[in-house]
């Protein structure tokens, strides 16, 4: 892909995807997925964790601030998320900033709702060249100042990724 082409696309708002997890590491799962669609369509979900999920770091819960008890309440079966995500992303290219981490926790996602993503997961940075990606932390802050969205919320942090790349994609290069 040449710098012009991936430039543009970023310049169209791509597709984003979001996910929070129980931490890091061996054992962590995911609790909420969110996306934003190019047209800016958002959606985001609770995870309920499947019954050998155990793994639970305070620390990432007092980032994202979601309880295990809340997951249990008012979290979705990852077959019915999976299911929704392959209709509602099916045949997209989806980005997120966390590819390493997003891409193992989608794994076990789709392993525990015995499905395939019908959608590919690529790393959001290959969008930008790097005079953009230079600009990306001070972009990304002002993006997220300029929002104010209270929660830190999947689908609220892929909004904020999406601007960050439509800004830095329409900003001229010095």
């Amino acid at each position: 892909m040449t710098a012009d082409i991936v430039l543009e696309e970023a310049a169209l708002a791509p597709a984003v995807i979001d996910i929070e997890a129980s931490g890091f590491g061996r054992g962590s799962y995911p609790i909420e997925v969110g996306f934003v669609l190019p047209d800016g369509e958002a959606w985001c979900s609770l995870v309920r964790p499947e019954p050998g999920w155990v793994h639970w770091d305070p620390t990432a819960e007092q980032v994202h601030r979601i309880t295990q008890d809340c997951l249990q309440r008012h979290g979705r079966s990852c077959r019915e998320i999976a299911e929704l995500l392959n209709r509602r992303l099916r045949g997209l290219t989806v980005y997120t900033d966390g590819w390493a981490h997003d891409y193992s926790w989608m794994g076990r996602l789709y392993e525990a709702a015995d499905l395939l993503p019908s959608f590919r997961l690529d790393n959001l940075f290959v969008l930008l060249d790097d005079a953009r990606l230079a600009h990306w932390d001070d972009t990304r802050q002002q993006v997220a100042q300029r929002l104010q969205l209270q929660r830190h919320r999947a689908s609220a942090d892929a909004r904020v990724l999406q601007e960050t790349v439509r800004q830095l994609g329409q900003k001229p290069l010095r």
